[in-house]
């Protein structure tokens, strides 16, 4: 019989919930397949009372920060919250969590918690993931650290980091699979109801790329119309011409104000044009290509992979649902 291991899940105030409850139930469910109790789950707080989560759900930690620990832990993973990216860390924490690290047998985090393990140092030369949407805040506070925006959770020695919320499942299920094996963790999966290897990685979920008209308000019309017709000439010169500048001019100014190459944003509009039109499951990719403004399909296929890494064909599969039938 193995030994039981404790998985510590450190949930500090404004904690997301399902960081805390989805790996809880990944492991729990692990112990109802195994038919014994190898993992002992406990929920650590950051201060006496109860923890009120992002939701407004209040958590009851089994054990505090700056108490004695009475079990060792072998697993510590830290939860995120909607803010913890930007929250002024509180070093009481950092410490704690820095400290306990040192003796366990792995550490990681679940979405934003990876902000709390960078401030206290673990982070520094590793390879990690964390909530697309707070990927590259993560890569510019912590240069040592290399941030991988589209993984869903990813391993790094005895670190292990999660994508946003719902990847807190995904990597609890690949901690089982090291622990008690493929076939126990297949039928947590199937139990649970989710992928045993979820396919794809989390920017097929982000809407980061989504081009905002910025600049000055000539360009900004410019850009407002590239959204509204992503189907239409949109080349340097037809958009400079609309705007009363040369294309030279109009190239530089953009360029300038906007941050990137007028062709650059045009791709992102035709993308997220042609992922409204897949997420509307009405529109097959050959017609999504001739509404969005690209060459053929082939073309949006590689626009596409490039900034979504799912094809056009798998995406609208997955948005539209498997139960509805396919155009």
């Amino acid at each position: 019989m193995k030994k039981k291991m404790t998985i510590a899940i450190l949930a500090t105030p404004g904690v997301q919930l399902l960081d805390v409850s989805g790996p809880l139930d990944v492991f729990a469910e692990a112990n109802a397949q195994a038919g014994t109790d190898v993992y002992q789950l406990r929920v650590v707080g950051s201060a006496l009372g109860t923890i009120r989560s992002s939701s407004g759900v209040r958590l009851m930690p089994d054990m505090v920060i700056g108490q004695k620990l009475t079990e060792k832990i072998d697993t510590l993973l830290v939860a995120g919250a909607p803010n913890m990216a930007e929250a002024s860390p509180d070093r009481r924490v950092v410490d704690w969590v820095r400290e306990v690290a040192r003796g366990v047998r792995r550490y990681g985090s679940v979405c934003s918690g990876a902000f709390l393990l960078a401030n206290a140092g673990l982070l520094n030369g590793r390879r990690v993931t964390t909530h697309w949407a707070v990927a590259d805040q993560l890569a510019q506070a912590f240069p040592s650290v290399t941030v991988d925006p589209d993984a869903i959770h990813v391993r790094d020695g005895r670190l292990r980091t999660a994508a946003g919320v719902t990847a807190g499942l995904d990597l609890s299920l690949a901690l089982v699979e090291e622990d008690l094996g493929r076939e126990v963790a297949m039928k947590v999966a199937a139990q649970l109801v989710m992928f045993f290897k979820r396919p794809g990685g989390q920017m097929q979920f982000s809407r980061k790329g989504e081009a905002v008209p910025v600049g000055r308000s000539a360009l900004q019309e410019a850009q407002r119309w590239i959204v509204a017709n992503p189907g239409e000439d949109l080349s340097i010169a037809h958009l400079a011409s609309r705007t009363g500048l040369s294309s030279r001019h109009f190239a530089r100014l953009f360029r300038q104000e906007v941050g990137v190459a007028p062709a650059a944003w045009v791709q992102e509009a035709r993308v997220a044009a042609a992922r409204r039109l897949l997420e509307s499951g009405d529109t097959v990719p050959k017609q999504v290509a001739s509404q969005c403004g690209f060459a053929n399909v082939d073309t949006l296929r590689r626009a596409f992979v490039r900034a979504v890494g799912v094809t056009p064909a798998e995406y609208r599969k997955r948005m539209i649902g498997a139960g509805q039938r396919e155009g």
